[in-house]
């Protein structure tokens, strides 16, 4: 194990700029160090903060986290997807949808992390340390974790916890083109219709959909499955 660690510290400062700069290494490097329980980037001090030069790298993507999720919380009630989370923490940190970075100078949101955060923001992330971020939040009980629905994961941000009428409702939207109707679920479920109300309505209630009255029947959307705008991202993070 001690020539492990060392040969794994070798690795790490000859390849510190790939770590810092390329997500996909970074994970895999985050792998290596997890068998000899390592987390190099958990922070700023000792000896892998100051060899790595990212420190707290987590805990400061996890703040933009935050930032995204509550700022959308009132369109999508609190449950988003992973991939979505993840574009949107990057149009902050200044990294367009293809992968290149804009000038500080030309994004605002950028701008400010950089000088709040004193450290480069525009380093590309991945999935992987989107999903790393929120295990650090768990210590503040706010709710952040991320639920498998059908084949997706989704970014809660609520204190909730679905349960199992909901999760499957859910997962049928995935499949309906992001909305569902009470003869839909009666369908495709057998559920009878005190059940399909009960469960309705409690997604309603907590914002998770959304309802159209205009249709017959009326249906229910999902605003967490609506396909992503390319849209700006907000100017500047919310003050706590």
């Amino acid at each position: 194990m001690d020539t492990f660690r060392t040969n794994l510290e070798n690795f790490a400062r000859l390849h510190r700029k790939d770590i810092q700069k390329d997500p996909v290494f970074r994970m895999h490097f985050q792998k290596m160090c997890a068998n000899i329980g390592v987390d190099p980037l958990a922070s700023s001090k000792g000896y892998w903060g100051e060899l790595l030069g990212v420190g707290d790298f987590y805990y400061e993507l996890g703040i933009q986290i935050i930032d995204v999720c509550l700022s959308t919380r009132a369109l999508n009630g609190g449950l988003m997807e992973l991939s979505e989370v993840k574009r949107r923490v990057e149009r902050m940190r200044g990294v367009r949808d293809n992968g290149s970075t804009t000038s500080s100078s030309t994004n605002n949101a950028s701008s400010k992390w950089a000088s709040i955060t004193n450290k480069d923001t525009s380093m590309q992330i991945s999935e992987d340390d989107v999903l790393r971020s929120i295990k650090t939040l768990a210590p503040l009980g706010s709710g952040f974790q991320v639920l498998q629905i059908g084949d997706k994961k989704m970014v809660s941000s609520v204190p909730r916890e679905l349960n199992r009428d909901q999760s499957v409702i859910l997962a049928l939207v995935q499949n309906t083109n992001g909305h569902v109707n009470a003869n839909l679920i009666s369908e495709r479920l057998g559920w009878e219709s005190g059940r399909i109300e009960t469960a309705l309505n409690t997604l309603l209630e907590d914002s998770l959909m959304w309802i159209d009255q205009q249709a017959e029947p009326h249906e229910y959307w999902v605003p967490g499955f609506f396909e992503p705008e390319d849209d700006e991202i907000y100017a500047a993070p919310v003050s706590s």
